[in-house]
């Protein structure tokens, strides 16, 4: 039978953000793990607090909404959980590992951005006045945290920049190339 109602989308979209939800109170521990830099540490275990707070203003959504939270997997959370994953594992320097993990935390704010900007939208057109006001602050404070992101990268990018040059220093080739790099592309 399909699903005909914006109500029905509304609580499917609800579904998927309690799901990413609860992947991100698993993944962000991890991430403070192997964050190197102390500030961005704390501010994955700042957002962690925070993340368990959304679960909760879902909750308290589902149950306005006589509506059960389960049923349904994230995907695309899914996904971007594995990526991050998968950088944590890289072999880089400290500060080149937390810019990586920058990146990939922000991909998941822009992510979960998205998603309550879109479920806001719809709970205003159902004039559900409560849900809105409590997506409104899920979505503030996700953007909070997309900023002190951002932030935290125009302090540690530099630093891994700078490993960078240093390391580059120490491969350059005459002319500017680097040795042992020649391009494989085809003329």
């Amino acid at each position: 039978m399909a699903k005909d109602s914006l109500r029905e989308l509304y609580i499917d979209e609800l579904r998927d953000l309690y799901n990413a939800e609860t992947q991100l109170v698993k993944a962000l521990p991890k991430m403070a793990k192997a964050a190197a830099n102390d500030e961005l540490r704390e501010a994955f275990e700042e957002h962690l607090r925070q993340t368990t707070e959304h679960v909760s203003r879902l909750e308290q959504i589902f149950e306005r909404l006589d509506e059960k939270p389960g049923g349904k997997k994230c995907l695309g959370m899914e996904g971007l959980v594995k990526e991050g994953a998968e950088t944590m594992k890289e072999d880089y320097t400290d500060e080149v590992k937390d810019a990586a993990i920058i990146g990939a935390a922000q991909r998941v704010e822009h992510y979960e951005m998205a998603g309550y900007g879109t479920v806001r939208a719809i709970a205003e057109l159902l004039g559900e006045s409560e849900d809105v006001s409590l997506l409104e602050q899920t979505l503030e404070e996700e953007k909070q945290a997309d900023q002190k992101l951002t932030e935290l990268a125009e302090d540690i990018n530099p630093r891994a920049a700078e490993g960078d040059e240093e390391g580059k220093d120490a491969t350059q080739a005459p002319h500017g190339t680097r040795s042992g790099s020649k391009s494989k592309r085809a003329a």
